[in-house]
């Protein structure tokens, strides 16, 4: 007895395309190899057509990730430099604080020497090494003493003015009380006038640069703001002819007029001073 063998629809429907394909493909790659060496060559040469837009575009593609290693190697190339720059720059900005520095250092001192050529009256060239911070700077140090000629109660000055007298003097240094300090006492004189007083440091100042106090003045005295105050010479210390400062106010008090000074140096930045030995 037979027995019946059954194949599934879709195997059998499978098979028929698989072998017409191979069919078709055989019968196509006979009819090419039928053909010369030139309709092959032209035959590739089509093909390559075919592919050569892909083909570009992988170049151009390779192209732009090479460009994009170069532009990154760039930019880590300008950052270096950028780095560079900028440690040259802080050494070009140090370099011309520095010259500033030695040019101010050298026009401070033309002008100090300058004064001193001038100056009718004989000085010592000193410079201030220590200021008494706890009286307002009321009194500096300077680096001159007894060996230098320097002796108690002579006046101090800078080109600008008036700043005090030596108090205590030692070999090499000496104390300089400033007239900002109520206890150096000037006597002065005011230009364009006939008036004279007594000019003192005020007890209680406000701000760095105190006022000073120019008393019995007579009541008329009546000075005005810029007017100019000279030692008189009176008393022997100061001599005459040194500016102590210039009118700020004026008042009139039960006993007299007073006058308020600005003075005219700037008491906060003392570097170079003279002391006053005599007249020339």
């Amino acid at each position: 007895m037979l027995s019946a063998i059954c194949y599934p629809v879709s195997e059998i429907g499978m098979s028929r395309t698989n072998i017409i394909a191979l069919l078709i493909f055989g019968a196509i790659l006979g009819y090419f190899l039928s053909f010369g060496p030139s309709t092959t060559q032209k035959f590739k040469a089509g093909v390559y057509q075919l592919l050569a837009p892909f083909l570009t575009s992988g170049s151009g593609l390779k192209k732009q990730i090479t460009s994009v290693r170069s532009g990154l190697k760039s930019l880590d190339q300008l950052e270096h430099e950028n780095s560079a720059l900028q440690v040259e720059n802080r050494e070009l900005r140090a370099t011309n604080q520095g010259l500033r520095d030695v040019e101010h250092e050298v026009n401070r001192l033309r002008h100090a020497l300058n004064y001193r050529e001038r100056s009718v009256f004989k000085l010592i060239a000193a410079e201030i090494v220590a200021r008494d911070s706890s009286t307002w700077w009321r009194t500096v140090t300077i680096n001159r003493g007894r060996r230098d000629g320097v002796e108690t109660d002579m006046p101090v000055v800078t080109d600008e003015g008036l700043i005090g007298k030596t108090t205590t003097v030692s070999d090499s240094i000496s104390i300089v009380l400033l007239v900002s300090d109520e206890n150096c006492r000037v006597a002065a004189s005011v230009e364009g006038s006939r008036e004279q007083g007594i000019v003192s440091g005020e007890r209680v100042t406000t701000g760095l640069t105190p006022l000073l106090d120019l008393n019995f003045l007579s009541k008329q005295a009546d000075l005005k703001p810029g007017q100019k105050v000279y030692t008189s010479g009176v008393g022997g210390v100061f001599p005459s002819g040194l500016l102590i400062g210039v009118v700020k106010s004026f008042r009139v008090r039960e006993l007299d007029g007073q006058a308020q000074l600005t003075s005219a140096v700037d008491l906060s930045h003392l570097e170079d001073v003279f002391v006053v030995t005599g007249r020339r």
